[in-house]
């Protein structure tokens, strides 16, 4: 499945904050990227441009390409409730931001490779597709044999407790997505608003 494989730091330097999560090199280099980015100021942006950076920025920060992230909000649109924050519970109840959320992987990309590579199951079942939506009650864990892995485990650091919509018993390695979680919860800094926008033109 394709993905963005391109600078990470180059990216958050677009957005200026760190999206992808590095942001050490983001505080060192703030500029925007291009040969002239340090002369470059950041210009008043109009209606559409903020619509669709907003889209950027939501794609960026959970790894989806416009396909897939098109698909995710027809979803949410079909569904009860206001299309963006119902397409925000979307995103967050992804099978690889869900592991990345529990702690099992430092990050979204690390996660979206362990369940690629057959790491993780769900209700005892191993599913190797990052995009699976979880259900309120599905239990996600490590393989029994993942699991004794210590070059893998290792690396757990456990659920973040303001995930509240999660829980994670460390000693069983295993995470139950208790629910969707409320707009308010998801610390993304995403203007979802700006997306329905855009999308609705």
């Amino acid at each position: 499945m394709a993905r963005y494989t391109g600078p990470k730091t180059k990216i958050s330097r677009i957005f200026g904050e760190p999206i992808l999560g590095n942001g050490k090199y983001l505080s060192k280099n703030s500029n925007p990227p291009g040969q002239h980015g340090a002369n470059r100021k950041r210009k008043q942006l109009g209606e559409y441009a903020l619509q669709l950076r907003e889209k950027q920025k939501a794609k960026y920060t959970y790894g989806l390409l416009e396909k897939q992230f098109r698909n995710l909000f027809d979803e949410a649109t079909r569904r009860k409730g206001v299309a963006g924050e119902v397409l925000i519970k979307l995103l967050e109840a992804r099978l690889d931001n869900t592991v990345f959320r529990l702690g099992i992987a430092p990050s979204r990309p690390a996660a979206r490779q362990l369940v690629s590579h057959k790491h993780i199951t769900v209700n005892g079942i191993v599913v190797n597709t990052p995009s699976y939506q979880l259900k309120p009650g599905d239990v996600v864990s490590l393989k029994n044999k993942t699991a004794n892995n210590t070059a893998l485990t290792s690396v757990i650091r456990g659920k973040n407790p303001k995930f509240s919509w999660l829980d994670w018993n460390e000693k069983e390695m295993k995470g139950v997505f208790i629910a969707y979680p409320e707009r308010e919860s998801v610390p993304e800094n995403i203007k979802e608003q700006l997306i329905v926008e855009l999308y609705s033109k």
